[in-house]
């Protein structure tokens, strides 16, 4: 549990203190945000705020998730306080690969938008075949690799709140591989992309995140107390990592509530697809180690919500060439209706946290009704 939080609080001093300077440095370059000319006319304002800051995003986890370890660790070995630490775990690393590697992806796209002066930076086949390689690396190695464990930290196994009846090695172990690399792709295509969509006021995804990131370290805490090594059970989890796992949520979450300080209303900086991606990866990843895949969709409900509205808007236009909303992410409909920005991100965090509220409701509900 120490853990956990040293780890979020490393971060959040990390991305606090770390944005303001990245700021400048993006500055200095000349390294603005390009807005398109048909969005809402209120946007047009922050043509040339720094993006990218999503790199910060990541940085900060990656420092959380380091420095707690060895915090840890050194005050074991000093005696200033009696703790249990963890070795760095098979499931956390790769996570954090998840994030790091989709980063990557949105890094490229960000300044391929900067460098051209433009609002699209790769093209869709571009910035597919990346996302697919990372998560196909990432599925490949969170279903096959044990390291000093005798389980892997993902499983062939569709999971809700804990693994269920369907599973994907019915015909087979070749074949169960091959459909769960399909299934993770899925999911992290998915919600990288929603987060993606969601990245379009300031404030909004990063709030969005922190809550649902906060979620993720309270089931891995849960998972983590009712292991199946540590309390075997008829109700334990079969989780591997579970409190490491929670470390690197907790990590996400510290490094957006810092990040949120500069990125709130009006923004200092973007977070661009640089964070959208890694967080959204981020999110995926610890469904599929915490075995919550279909859960995601109930924490992540606002990223659902705005993922969809896009899908309607498109569906419609092509079949009837008429437009359910007035513009596409539902985020900007609302700004076209006259609402103000402020309103719509503190709204839409109301909604996000009822969803997390809700996920979080049927995750211990199974629990409870499994005694």
């Amino acid at each position: 549990m120490v853990n956990v939080l040293l780890a979020g609080a490393v971060a959040m001093v990390f991305s606090l203190f770390g944005t303001p300077l990245f700021i400048r440095f993006l500055v200095r370059r000349g390294y603005g945000q390009f807005i398109r000319d048909d969005g809402p006319t209120s946007h047009h304002t922050k043509r040339g705020t720094p993006t990218m800051g999503g790199a910060v995003i990541i940085g900060a986890t990656l420092a959380g998730y380091v420095v707690s370890h060895l915090l840890l660790i050194l005050l074991d070995v000093t005696g200033i306080l009696e703790v249990t630490h963890s070795r760095f775990s098979l499931s956390a690393v790769l996570v954090l690969f998840l994030i790091t590697g989709l980063g990557v992806i949105g890094f490229l796209d960000d300044y391929t938008k900067i460098s051209k002066q433009r609002s699209l930076g790769l093209t869709s086949a571009e910035k597919l075949t990346g996302q697919t390689v990372v998560a196909i690396v990432f599925a490949l190695a969170a279903l096959l690799l044990e390291g000093d464990s005798t389980r892997a930290p993902a499983s062939t196994a569709v999971s809700f709140v804990r693994d269920t009846a369907v599973d994907l090695a019915f015909a087979g172990p070749v074949l169960g591989v091959i459909l769960f690399i399909v299934w993770a792709n899925v999911l992290i295509a998915g919600a990288s992309n929603g987060v993606n969509l969601t990245d379009g006021l300031d404030g909004l995804a990063t709030g969005a995140s922190v809550m649902v990131f906060a979620a993720y370290s309270v089931i891995g805490i849960w998972q983590y107390n009712q292991n199946c090594q540590l309390a075997p059970g008829p109700n334990c989890y079969d989780v591997r990592d579970a409190l490491d796992l929670a470390v690197v949520a907790c990590s996400v979450a510290g490094a957006c509530f810092g990040f949120l300080w500069w990125n709130a209303s009006p923004a200092k900086i973007f977070m661009g697809d640089t964070g959208s991606l890694a967080l959204g990866g981020g999110l995926a990843g610890l469904a599929i180690t915490t075995r919550t895949e279909l859960l995601l969709a109930v924490l992540g409900g606002l990223f659902v919500m705005i993922t969809l509205s896009v899908i309607i808007q498109v569906a419609s236009f092509k079949l009837t060439r008429k437009r359910v909303f007035r513009m596409a992410p539902l985020q900007h409909h609302f700004e076209l209706l006259g609402w103000a920005e402020v309103t719509i991100v503190i709204r839409f965090w109301i909604i996000a946290g009822i969803c997390v509220a809700v996920g979080l409701g049927l995750f211990y509900g199974e629990w409870v009704a499994n005694l």
